[in-house]
């Protein structure tokens, strides 16, 4: 996954998004922060992970996928608001985490992501980002994504959003 491209991807949209809605100077942590878990939240919706009283099981791979990279948005968002050389935090998840067992169950997981992004929204540290990071891109390996998947979905979700700043979204 090359994510210096997808971080400059997310840059050109962030860039134009705030021109065009006329943010400039406005400090959007706050709202990059609870998108992020509102996407999260969405992904485990989609995966009825924690749905014990229904017999549905999850939606199809592609929902699963555009979903996921809805949270990767967000995520390379505020590496960039934060001015993380992204490149640095890559390679410092697969050396520290990449090798890392998934956790042991997607509800658990949710629960682990949701907590380390509020810790990553306390604490400016690029070590929380890259805790939290690792323990999204491990539920991308539990949900059976390949770096290729990920990469290919976020640049057709990057090209729909583009298109929905087109139409006024």
């Amino acid at each position: 996954m090359n994510v210096k491209k997808l971080s400059e991807m997310q840059r050109v949209l962030d860039d134009r998004i705030i021109q065009e809605h006329g943010l400039e100077g406005k400090d959007l942590e706050d709202n990059k922060i609870l998108a992020l878990l509102v996407e999260i939240c969405e992904l485990a919706n989609e995966t009825r992970c924690f749905k014990h009283w229904s017999n549905k099981g999850p939606s199809e791979q592609n929902i699963l996928l555009e979903e996921y990279v809805d949270s990767l948005h967000f995520f390379l968002s505020i590496a960039n608001y934060r001015q993380y050389d992204v490149d640095r935090l890559y390679d410092a998840y697969m050396t520290n985490f990449g090798a890392e067992q998934a956790t042991t169950s997607l509800v658990t997981a949710f629960k682990e992501i949701m907590g380390k992004i509020l810790k990553m929204e306390q604490n400016q540290d690029s070590y929380y980002y890259i805790d939290a990071f690792a323990t999204y891109l491990n539920i991308g390996k539990m949900l059976g994504f390949t770096w290729e998947q990920i990469q290919q979905g976020y640049i057709e979700k990057n090209e729909i959003n583009h298109k929905r700043q087109d139409n006024g979204y």
